[in-house]
């Protein structure tokens, strides 16, 4: 059976924006789609509790959202197979739960852990930091358009009834760690979309900031550094011969790299290392920078 692709949804414009996404990810998955609305109601009640305002009101406010959900993806895709459920559990707890049997938990998220949403702060960042499966975290100002291409972006044109084409799907590698994971994700993400792959690897010299570094060493390291790439590009190139690949090894110091290297993708893609600390995100540098500067949809693959 399908997994479907799970949304978590808090009312904001952020988690609109994720459903949005998640439907059209699901679209293109052939998967079913799932609407989840967390609520940290009491563990029971009884019919006197059940008047009570403080019950009653946040309640209605959640079926609310999903309501409302439900009917603004039914209207854009009827063709969409779209369950939506009340979960009672902290949200973070909930999300968690309902990602182990996901194929992809998509959250919406403002970029600065303010005040969008519930989702789209803390809650998010603890998520993607302890999810087994990927997690795509959506800005509420990304719409399907920002998905393609814009007319003056594609040469010559689209053709006559066609769409415009797909942004590219930047993935973001280090040939020193395990990225089996995420470059999974980008080439096969990249075959829906018939999309290009643009895969960047930042490099920097350990020992830069010396007063003399050795002739030739840079030209060594840039070198090197391609070809750890290209070594970890090439089975996927094989697996996927109909893909468009780009590569760039990049020499920088920051990961603010790959956020330039993302400006005007449709996706990005990282990879991440699982944490077991039981305090704070623990997201990383390259994650951590990504998620607070990337305009378009962030993927976060998990790996050992």
């Amino acid at each position: 059976m399908t997994k479907p692709i799970v949304v978590g949804l808090d009312g904001s414009r952020e988690s609109l924006a994720a459903a949005d996404w998640g439907a059209r990810a699901a679209l293109l998955r052939g998967a079913p789609l799932r609407l989840v609305h967390a609520w940290e109601g009491p563990p029971s009640a009884d019919f006197a509790d059940a008047r009570r305002p403080d019950l009653t009101v946040p309640q209605f406010w959640a079926r609310r959202v999903l309501r409302g959900a439900v009917d603004r993806i039914g209207e854009r895709h009827p063709q969409l197979y779209m369950s939506a459920e009340q979960v009672r559990l902290p949200p973070r707890q909930a999300l968690l739960a309902e990602a182990d049997s996901a194929e992809l938990l998509v959250l919406g998220h403002d970029g600065a852990g303010g005040p969008g949403g519930l989702l789209s702060g803390s809650v998010a960042l603890s998520v993607v930091a302890r999810a087994t499966v990927p997690v795509v975290l959506v800005r509420a100002s990304f719409t399907a358009a920002d998905e393609h291409r814009q007319p003056d972006d594609t040469p010559g044109g689209p053709l006559p009834g066609h769409d415009l084409p797909y942004r590219d799907v930047v993935v973001a590698v280090d040939p020193a760690r395990p990225c089996e994971g995420h470059l999974r994700f980008a080439f096969e993400e990249a075959a829906r979309r018939n999309a290009t792959v643009d895969a960047v690897h930042i490099w920097h010299l350990p020992y830069e900031t010396a007063p003399a570094p050795l002739p030739g060493a840079h030209a060594r390291a840039a070198q090197a550094a391609e070809h750890a790439l290209e070594r970890r590009l090439a089975p996927w190139r094989e697996k996927f011969p109909t893909v468009r690949v780009r590569s760039a090894a990049v020499h920088a110091r920051t990961a603010h790299e790959i956020v330039h290297a993302a400006h005007g993708a449709g996706l990005l893609v990282v990879g991440r290392r699982p944490r077991r600390a039981g305090v704070g995100p623990h997201t990383g540098p390259v994650t951590h920078a990504v998620l607070h500067h990337v305009a378009c949809p962030v993927v976060v693959v998990p790996h050992e």
